[in-house]
């Protein structure tokens, strides 16, 4: 029997010398949005990962709290997606699952969240989330975004989460649909073929 007892997944070398050159604040939600637009568009002309990047942010010091890239490729990890990468550095550096009590934190996403991130969302204790591209980007590029309630968006709210979507949509489309163009790997299970 080869049972894996651990995993580990770090974001690539050249995320934190990219941060540490920023020197535009993150007050604004277009601020924010941008550098998770900037973070995608470098993973993938880097080629360490996909077209899409996550930003978790105290919003009442819009402090970046973590960063998250989406790994599946390069990870070998189907759910190494950048919301999920995000909030589990968020969750690590602040000792604790619920990320309720490390102030208002505020995901930031450069695509509305496919079916696995969205249940993610409430669970991880985030008071709001920010996104660019649609489900449809996604897909337009050849991704599987999975099925969401239809509204997804009023399920949010009804927990307390509050949701804005097409922040920056065109920008953040676009390296989705330039990583489709230029023959990015589509990670999406055979489902069955």
């Amino acid at each position: 029997m080869n049972i894996i007892s651990n995993c580990k997944i770090d974001l690539p070398d050249w995320v934190i010398p990219l941060l540490e050159e920023r020197e535009e604040p993150l007050a604004t939600i277009s601020q924010r949005m941008q550098l998770a637009i900037d973070l995608s568009a470098e993973n993938v002309r880097r080629d360490t990962g996909g077209p899409f990047a996550a930003v978790v942010v105290n919003e009442a010091t819009s402090e970046l709290v973590s960063v998250g890239l989406n790994l599946v490729a390069t990870a070998g990890v189907s759910s190494a997606h950048a919301e999920i990468v995000a909030l589990t550095l968020a969750q690590v550096a602040h000792g604790d699952w619920d990320l309720s009590g490390a102030g208002p934190l505020q995901l930031v996403t450069t695509c509305e969240p496919c079916a696995m991130c969205f249940g993610a969302v409430p669970w991880s204790g985030v008071k709001s989330l920010i996104c660019g591209a649609r489900k449809k980007d996604a897909e337009a590029a050849g991704f599987d975004e999975g099925d969401k309630p239809d509204g997804w968006i009023r399920s949010l709210q009804r927990r307390g989460i509050t949701v804005q979507c097409r922040v920056l949509r065109s920008e953040a489309a676009l390296v989705l649909e330039n990583y489709g163009k230029e023959g990015g790997t589509i990670y999406n299970a055979s489902q069955g073929k």
